[in-house]
């Protein structure tokens, strides 16, 4: 271990300065917790799902029906979490060419899959008025 320098302590009054690194850094954590909250959402919607099908189902013949249901509205959110970190985490990098393409190809991909749940979930694309 070295020993300590006078340029290791700050001035007096001198107000602390934050580095690109340090930037980045909390910009990747953020990013990392967006992705946690995603996948929590994922396995705790799974998890009440199951309760929710367990509770409210008065045969056993509609558990499949509202399990998809209900799981189905935990995965779209999950998906937007998920989808959310990606741009953050893009964002953070240098916005070269290779990484604009690999989230956009994402994006798409998580896209069309919100898309077809949607679709599957309430019979109508997402843009369609609500049947009547």
């Amino acid at each position: 271990m070295r020993p300590m320098r006078r340029r290791d302590f700050p001035r007096a009054g001198a107000r602390p300065t934050f580095g690109r690194m340090d930037v980045e850094r909390w910009i990747l954590d953020a990013a990392r917790l967006v992705e946690v909250a995603g996948v929590v959402t994922l396995l705790v919607g799974g998890i009440a799902s199951i309760g929710l099908v367990l509770w409210k189902a008065r045969a056993p013949s509609e558990w499949y029906r509202l399990y998809r249901r209900y799981f189905g509205h935990a995965l779209l959110l999950g998906l937007e979490f998920l989808v959310a970190a990606d741009i953050i985490r893009t964002v953070t990098h240098v916005p070269n060419l290779e990484n604009v393409l690999v989230l956009a190809i994402v994006v798409l991909i998580r896209t069309f899959l919100s898309f077809t749940i949607e679709l599957e979930l309430e019979g109508r694309w997402p843009w369609q008025p609500p049947r009547t």
